[in-house]
């Protein structure tokens, strides 16, 4: 069921490229959890509050796992790496819920884009999995800077929380401290809301703001605090003496929200993999150029190592095929090879509608090239059968989570269901590239371009600046394709370790079935 020499030279040196890439996202995730810096933990410690990661554990059942999402969000920006906010998927008495809490150590949780986008995504997670969401709220409000890029499109996370509401999710708000201006919103829109007593500022306008406006002299207490909200407006449903006793009472919320799953339940006791989840560490080349087979991957990440392939000998150059991943049935589509051509694009479409009339859903393991293009392709109708794939993708119901192993370039990012076909859940490996085409190819098509450009005009083509130029773009290029620069851009849920796939991809098949699992009937029109 395995070939992979784990003893060779080639897997040692491909698990030490993976360890070196490893510790540079580790080295981003310690960004991260590092919030404003030492000083200003220290500053929110000394006010008698918890960070936000310690908000969360006591929020969730003891030793139960957080999938955070989007950790690296806003890497490589202006912005702090995380975007001020923490989000992920955690069990709350039980109950799988969307967790988000603002890092008051960053600015004091004042939204920046970043912030924005993610939180947007994490509305999208709960929405598309009947997630219910518990929000630990302390934030100024708009990092005011930039509320350019922040207000207009802002709106969009207080119209999620009245659709989530509106379609029977339950939304909870934990209030910490600050909660002003269109903040104020987060728990005036929520279903429950929960304050701390002296600690809660729950207000459209604080007292500044008041005073400038209206003339009236007012005061932080009197005008937004928890005891007047709980006594006073009704904003409060519940009063908490301090910080651990609002969290006790958001997990006593959650227990009393009677919440089922809508999707089947696994298959209990499933069986682990046969093989060692270290040896995923020294599958894939640290050259992408060179090919690996993904079946190595599959048997390490699915229950008892079974892998029953779809199609073994047509269309070589993508498996696809059925497994169970802790419990959860899933069709998978692995790049073999790189390259799609028409038999593979035509085996995808075929076993996507397999999928789709069994309610199964799909795992897509990404390492492809994109659709094989020249003459004797083209006239066999590559386009034609690959649009026949992205078709099948587009339209199809079931869940998809999406893993970029390698690379993802081109229409075969689309194909293999990339972020744009909104997979529920897409994370990277530290190995992943993704772009319209490779860096040398790239900057190979400007090179070409550009000499035919200066032949049409009878010009001489500068050879040095032609040089000068594919270096720079094959720069730029493999730069922006890094799993860090598509994390920190949200074009994926997080930067992975390899050894943790199969964890991962459990806690998301998890939660997708806390929505209807059930695929499409109908599909657009093929062309053959």
């Amino acid at each position: 069921m395995s070939s992979l020499d784990v003893l060779g030279a080639e897997f040692a040196e491909r698990r030490a490229v993976m360890l070196e890439r490893l510790a540079e996202v580790g080295a981003a995730h310690a960004e991260a959890l590092a919030g404003g810096g030492p000083a200003y933990q220290r500053r929110h410690r000394e006010r008698g509050k918890l960070l936000a990661r310690e908000r969360i554990e006591l929020l969730l059942d003891p030793d139960t796992p957080f999938l955070e999402l989007s950790p690296l969000a806003g890497w490589g920006s202006d912005f702090t790496t995380g975007a001020s906010i923490v989000t992920g998927i955690g069990v709350i008495e039980g109950v799988e819920c969307l967790v988000t809490a603002n890092d008051p150590t960053v600015r004091g949780g004042a939204s920046n884009p970043w912030t924005l986008r993610k939180a947007l995504r994490a509305n999208e997670i709960a929405a598309a999995n009947r997630l219910p969401v518990v929000s630990l709220v302390e934030s100024g409000g708009a990092d005011l800077p930039s509320q350019k890029e922040i207000f207009i499109p802002g709106g969009a996370l207080f119209r999620d929380l009245t659709r989530l509401s509106a379609a029977g999710i339950p939304t909870v708000a934990v209030v910490f401290g600050n909660s002003t201006a269109g903040g104020a919103y987060v728990p005036g829109m929520s279903d429950h809301v929960i304050m701390v007593k002296e600690r809660s500022k729950v207000f459209l306008g604080g007292p500044p703001l008041v005073k400038m406006a209206t003339g009236e002299e007012s005061d932080d207490e009197s005008l937004g605090g928890a005891g007047m909200h709980a006594r006073v407006s009704g904003l409060a449903d519940y009063f908490a003496v301090d910080e651990p006793d609002a969290l006790r009472t958001a997990r006593r919320v959650v227990a009393r929200l009677n919440w089922r799953k809508s999707g089947p339940d696994p298959r209990p006791d499933p069986l682990p993999p046969l093989f060692d989840a270290e040896d995923l560490l020294g599958i894939v080349p640290g050259d992408l150029r060179t090919p690996f087979d993904p079946r190595e991957v599959i048997v390490r990440i699915a229950d008892g190592s079974q892998f029953d392939e779809f199609k073994p000998l047509y269309g070589p150059s993508l498996a696809t095929g059925w497994a169970e991943v802790h419990g959860y049935p899933v069709g998978i589509l692995a790049n073999a090879r790189g390259v799609l051509f028409s038999p593979e694009s035509q085996k995808a479409a075929q076993f996507i509608q397999l999928a789709n009339q069994r309610d199964i859903p799909l795992l897509f393991l990404h390492n492809t090239t994109g659709y094989m293009v020249g003459r004797e392709y083209e006239q066999g109708g590559i386009i034609k059968h690959g649009a026949m794939m992205i078709n099948a993708v587009s339209n199809s119901r079931v869940p998809h989570i999406s893993v970029l192993m390698g690379a993802s370039y081109g229409a075969g990012h689309y194909g293999m269901c990339g972020r744009a076909y909104d997979p529920r859940f897409l994370f990277c490996w530290p190995s992943a590239k993704s772009a319209v085409m490779g860096p040398a190819q790239l900057a190979g098509v400007l090179s070409i371009v550009a000499r035919q450009s200066a032949l049409a005009k009878g010009r001489p083509y500068d050879e040095a600046g032609d040089a000068a130029l594919r270096e720079m773009v094959e720069r730029q290029i493999e730069a922006e394709s890094l799993p860090m620069f598509l994390s920190g851009r949200l074009y994926d849920d997080g930067v992975i370790d390899p050894r943790d796939t199969r964890t991962v991809l459990g806690l998301c098949l998890s939660a997708v079935h806390g929505a209807p699992v059930e695929g499409a009937r109908g599909f657009g029109v093929f062309r053959m």
